[in-house]
């Protein structure tokens, strides 16, 4: 067939200026007939292309389908080239065509994914793979009170499942973790995540839907790689199905309240229920939901190498007790760092001091609730142990408990010595329970020393009673019984007693 353009000459030639057949036929160097044709012809329709069975590529474009869909998962740094593709099928497939048929349809396969994937964007309910998550709130029994704690859910629209852990707070180390919990157990990354404005994941929403984010959130995206999108404020309805999700988890897992004794314990146990729970029918797809879960999980991204550090790092000045604020509450760092400054580094479950060089001074359990502080005693015994004039009169043994800052407020230089080598040495976790039990015991017959303490204290730690044979440092005089009446005056002077004496 011949181009528009020669056509259209031919027309113009032959009906417009009446040139002869033969005439443009020679000057166009085609046969005459060819001419006759195109100047009379009185319909173009369009031709069908017939569609050419590649003999030698068509057995080869699902295995090529299936590495690009593979690569896709991963990061580019990681993809295989359409080369090294060419190369496998070679070694492994027997392909016999070229390494250009083979680059030609990787390049327009991966093209014709990425559109795909462009358009696909919306709605995530249909998607395979995709993820909304949200925060949650659910009464718990802890420590005989019922308290409210958070929990974390994220649900696959597509499969109408879920997972689900409980936190004590909502801040940006809590949302980390327990999405870097999910990915794990998942086994894979959504690859695309939808959120709420949670103020963990954004500082500011701006105009035209920007929005500036945490620095530990998209440090946190970027190690992972998945695409997050934001509802519009006040637009909840956009992450409708993660809302459905949150009241499902509270009112069929979390309600009557249950009780916590250790919250990473019971974390380990919410796994299983929401795998059990997608044993049923979906609402509407009429498949059970554990089948469609296996679509999302095809969809997936790769896990990296190794886990995102769900930390963030703040420098903060110590007080003149070496004491440092996060959150509205104090952590101790040790008196060599009183009014100086230190790295923090924190997670949902602890605060870690660390020196210039990044070596570790003190480790706290975070506080949640009502506990304002958090005393860790060994850096602080050791300097006080060796020189308690230098802080005796510095309030530091009000952070004491008060036993114990009664106890050495009252006692010369050498028995703070003595009483702080003796904590230093049986002070366990930084707990003071026992060594408040065998202060107060050691103390029953007045101010005790540093072996008598030590005595009461292994009585308690071993169970036995021997505690209760100690006695006052001081001898008392012999004291005669007491009786009614003046008689035992007479009896006293009698034995020499008295005034004179």
């Amino acid at each position: 067939m011949l181009a528009v353009a020669q056509i259209d000459y031919i027309r113009h030639e032959v009906n417009q200026k009446g040139k002869k057949y033969a005439g443009v036929a020679k000057s166009m160097g085609i046969d005459p007939r060819t001419v006759t044709k195109y100047a009379n012809k009185e319909e173009f329709e369009a031709r069908q292309p017939q569609k050419r069975k590649a003999r030698v590529m068509d057995p080869v474009k699902p295995i090529l389908d299936k590495w690009i869909k593979e690569d896709l998962k991963k990061k580019k740094k990681n993809h295989r080239t359409a080369k090294k593709m060419f190369e496998q099928l070679v070694t492994f497939h027997s392909f016999e065509g070229s390494d250009r048929s083979v680059r030609d349809y990787v390049s327009k396969r991966k093209k014709e994914l990425a559109d795909y994937h462009k358009e696909a964007a919306l709605p995530l309910e249909s998607i395979p793979g995709t993820a909304q998550v949200d925060f949650g709130t659910a009464p718990f029994k802890y420590q005989a009170e019922v308290i409210d704690l958070p929990y974390l859910v994220m649900s696959f629209p597509f499969s109408n499942t879920f997972y689900f852990q409980v936190f004590p707070s909502e801040n940006t180390e809590c949302l980390l973790e327990g999405l870097q919990r999910m990915f794990s157990h998942m086994g894979g990354v959504p690859a695309t995540i939808r959120f709420d404005n949670l103020s963990p994941a954004v500082k500011k929403i701006k105009s035209k839907g920007n929005r500036d984010l945490t620095d530990t959130f998209e440090r946190f995206v970027l190690h992972y790689g998945f695409k997050y999108e934001f509802c519009n404020p006040g637009k909840g309805n956009e992450k409708g199905h993660v809302e459905a999700m949150v009241k499902y988890v509270r009112n069929n897992f979390l309600l009557p309240e249950c009780t916590v004794v250790n919250l990473d314990s019971f974390n380990e146990t919410l796994w299983g229920l929401a795998e059990q729970d997608r044993e049923r029918l979906h609402y509407k797809k009429q498949g059970l939901q554990s089948a469609l879960f296996r679509e999302d999980e095809k969809a997936w991204l790769l896990l990296p190498e190794k886990p995102f550090d769900c930390a963030h790092y703040k420098k903060a000045k110590a007080d003149k007790y070496g004491i440092v604020t996060v959150d509205n509450k104090e952590y101790s760092t040790s008196p060599r760092f009183a009014g100086q400054s230190v790295k923090l580094q924190i997670t949902y479950n602890s605060i870690v001091v660390l020196n210039e060089d990044n070596e570790v001074i003190v480790k706290h359990h975070r506080l949640y609730g009502v506990k304002r502080r958090s005393m860790v005693w060994q850096p602080y015994l050791d300097l006080l142990s060796k020189r308690p004039k230098a802080i005796k009169y510095s309030s530091i043994y009000d952070h004491f408990p008060y036993t114990w800052s009664k106890y050495l407020k009252d006692c010369t230089e050498e028995e703070q010595k003595s009483a702080l080598r003796l904590l230093g040495k049986l002070l366990k976790n930084n707990d003071f329970t026992l060594l408040n039990k065998a202060l107060e015991m050691a103390s029953f017959h007045g101010h005790p020393n540093t072996d008598q303490i030590k005595h009461c204290f292994y009585s308690l730690l071993n169970q036995n009673e021997s505690y209760k044979t100690i006695r006052p440092q001081f001898k008392l005089p012999d004291v005669p019984q007491a009786t009614r009446g003046l008689s035992h005056y007479d009896s006293f002077f009698q034995e020499g007693g008295g005034a004179n004496e």
